[in-house]
């Protein structure tokens, strides 16, 4: 792995060889699982997040069936291929994520990381099929960036992929959010900050009605927050998670 030493943990690092890239999404594929275990993200078996392998570009890495987030290490992942097959590791794949990650990783091959799960505030504010206001600076990060997708109604699968378009994430009505991005930091970043910004937008409107910020001011704060933002605001979980459980990678 190589970096800038001018501009040390302000880009996401490049690799000398497609190896050491690998080993580098399946640890931040399993920090991302155990943060969202922290944050209480997961509920039963529901919830997955999957990283392209980037030697085999038509697979990838995502979590097994009903093995916890909290206890997930890099042995446990498994990798699947576009076909839905496991060629690597033991168990199975929650169906669901057949119909979402499948034909993403299949269809949108910019696109290297997807997040979804039933988080609680995410998937109440989808049960409004409404899109957040630029009610926060956090808010407005998905001005423009993101949309409604009524999966019920239009199904997952290729439909959900052609819905991706350039958004950092999708509100999937009356069930939950889906992240997009080029690395595994940047789609659970925008997860995370997606999910406290429905929160926001519920507190603050079971109070009164917010106000917005201006829509201009609200498509430069979009625009600045790049897929690199993205990635640069998932260091502070990330170095705090590999402290708290030292095991992680070992």
């Amino acid at each position: 792995m190589t970096t800038n030493p001018k501009a040390t943990r302000l880009q996401p690092p490049q690799f000398d060889n497609l190896e050491d890239e690998r080993e580098h999404r399946k640890q931040r594929l399993v920090a991302a699982f155990r943060i969202f275990a922290k944050f209480g993200y997961d509920e039963g078996v529901m919830g997955h997040i999957s990283v392209r392998d980037p030697i085999k570009t038509d697979q990838y890495w995502t979590n097994p069936l009903a093995l916890s987030f909290n206890l997930i290490t890099a042995d446990d992942l498994v990798l699947q291929n576009h076909n839905g097959e496991i060629v690597h590791g033991h168990g199975h794949v929650h169906g669901g994520a057949l119909q979402l990650h499948l034909p993403v990783q299949k269809l949108r091959p910019d696109i290297n990381a997807i997040a979804h799960t039933h988080s609680i505030y995410g998937k109440t504010w989808c049960a409004l099929g409404r899109k957040l206001d630029p009610i926060t600076t956090e808010s407005a990060v998905f001005y423009q960036a993101h949309d409604v997708f009524d999966s019920f109604r239009h199904g997952e699968g290729e439909a959900l992929a052609n819905a991706v378009g350039s958004n950092k994430g999708l509100l999937l009505k009356n069930h939950g959010l889906v992240t997009f991005g080029k690395t595994v930091d940047e789609a659970a970043y925008w997860f995370i900050s997606m999910e406290r910004s429905c929160q926001a937008q519920l507190m603050a409107e079971a109070v009164s009605k917010p106000e917005l910020i201006p829509p201009e001011r609200a498509a430069q704060v979009s625009q600045r927050f790049t897929p690199d933002m993205g990635w640069l605001n998932f260091q502070p979980y990330y170095e705090s998670i590999v402290r708290e459980h030292p095991e992680l990678f070992r």
